[in-house]
């Protein structure tokens, strides 16, 4: 019996996008996947009924990562379902709950308390983000609020569904590349507003206009204003190089033994390591808003965290603008980190811990994605022996397979988990448009997209590659 047979009766009776029957075509892929966007776009502009007043302070940058929009039916985003992916996976690999996730029926069944988690956290995101002020109802309006909000957060968890059963890539992926994209085009080519003066990195909005408008006056300010888009091309290259790095392992395939080579990529766990990141983070920043004041060594501790996983968005720009500041702000000084912060240069440090924290917390995440996603060695190794593949000089045997995986994968998780989880937290100090670990993010799901559309389209042309990817 499963780990979560109890709640069987519970989420057997939530809905489910049911899968194709048979395989859809590639311009059917793309038309639910560009249908789902819309929602999501058309979602983010619809306003919450019953609030007097709305604030995003420190999570305004984690919007964009969340997929959500604070003041929308998408307050909370793709949050509630990364969160409730993240709490399952701590319980699996702490050997808390037992599931093989290799095992069919205990993948529906995490499939299904995953989905029903997300519901649950949902409704609680919903309630917290109006008990800490994010939302301010107006009076008598607290439940209708929170139930727009856990329905908008509930209908993304469907159109998830929809795209990675009738779409491309997943639904998460694709909401928060959408999002990103927006948000640099906007943040690009907006109208500014002529009364202003000077340049606010608040919201990196109309920065051509800003270059043209300080380029005859100041040409330092001009450049500045030039640095966020400068960055997000620095980071589309960088990602864009490294998804290219891989390493082939010999392999040969049939009878006859015809040669080949199996690529296992440097970034093996994409970017989830990211995603998974920075919605913990988000969720950190939640609850030390949540208990603040209220319980006062917990709220130290929470304090602490909250301000160390919330990057000092914008510091080179900072930097570049106005010089080096010793100053320290007052949040840090009432923390658990305060003591470091003191004399050492402020942001820099802040800057330098925030690194190490994601990173570290990336190559966690990542162990525990490849196995959860089913590109652990010993699953990989199953595959290619159904494809009736083996490595040459050796028996055909899946246990050899593994073997020389295991000299790859682990190692090649823990370097891209990490390279993932640094390159986001530099980019994140750049101040570039859409966040750094948005572009990130981005580049990274485009790139994936990409690729899918590229194997969906040869699988078309060549029906019979579609049983080796095991998608026949």
């Amino acid at each position: 019996m499963g780990a979560f047979q109890a709640f069987k009766p519970i989420y057997s009776l939530l809905p489910e996008v049911k899968a194709p029957e048979e395989k859809q075509p590639i311009k059917k892929r793309l038309l639910w996947t560009a249908i789902a966007l819309l929602l999501f776009f058309i979602m983010g502009n619809i306003e919450v009924i019953g609030i007097s007043a709305q604030r995003s302070g420190q999570l305004e940058q984690l919007q964009v990562v969340l997929a959500s929009k604070i003041g929308s039916i998408i307050t909370v985003g793709i949050g509630p379902i990364v969160l409730a992916s993240i709490i399952l996976q701590l319980l699996i690999g702490g050997g808390i709950v037992k599931l093989d996730l290799s095992d069919p029926k205990d993948k529906a069944e995490f499939t299904g308390m995953q989905k029903l988690l997300a519901i649950i956290v949902s409704f609680f995101e919903a309630s917290v983000y109006v008990l800490t002020g994010f939302l301010a109802p107006a009076e008598g309006m607290f439940l209708l609020v929170v139930l727009q909000i856990a329905i908008g957060s509930i209908i993304l968890l469907y159109l998830d569904e929809v795209v990675s059963r009738y779409g491309v890539g997943s639904g998460i992926g694709l909401f928060i590349a959408g999002g990103v994209a927006g948000d640099i085009i906007w943040g690009i080519f907006s109208p500014l507003d002529p009364s202003t003066s000077g340049i606010s990195f608040a919201d990196g909005s109309g920065l051509l206009f800003v270059f043209l408008r300080e380029i005859t006056s100041n040409v330092v300010n001009a450049f500045v204003a030039l640095l966020p888009v400068l960055f997000t091309l620095a980071i589309f290259f960088v990602v864009v190089y490294a998804e290219g790095i891989h390493v082939n392992i010999p392999i040969t395939m049939g009878r006859r033994g015809t040669g080949g080579r199996y690529p296992v990529k440097f970034l093996y766990v994409s970017n989830m390591p990211v995603i998974l990141a920075v919605a913990l983070f988000a969720n950190i920043r939640i609850w030390a808003t949540l208990i603040a004041g209220k319980v006062p060594v917990l709220d130290t501790i929470m304090n602490g965290l909250a301000t160390i996983v919330i990057p000092p968005y914008g510091l080179v720009q900072e930097l570049a603008l106005n010089g080096f500041s010793p100053e320290i702000p007052m949040q840090m000084l009432n923390s658990i980190t305060g003591l470091q912060f003191i004399g050492l240069g402020g942001n820099i440090i802040h800057a330098i811990l925030y690194i190490i924290v994601l990173t570290v917390v990336c190559v966690i995440f990542g162990k525990f994605w490849i196995e959860l996603g089913g590109q652990g060695p010993e699953r990989v190794a199953a595959q290619l022996d159904r494809a009736g593949m083996y490595i040459p000089g050796f028996r055909r045997d899946p246990r050899v397979i593994r073997q020389v995986l295991d000299r790859y994968i682990p190692t090649i998780t823990i370097l891209g988990s990490a390279f993932v989880g640094v390159l986001a937290g530099i980019a994140d100090l750049t101040g570039a448009i859409g966040s750094g670990t948005g572009i990130l993010l981005t580049v990274g799901i485009v790139y994936r997209l990409y690729e899918e559309l590229a194997k969906q389209q040869v699988m078309e042309m060549h029906p019979m590659l579609g049983k080796l990817f095991g998608q026949a």
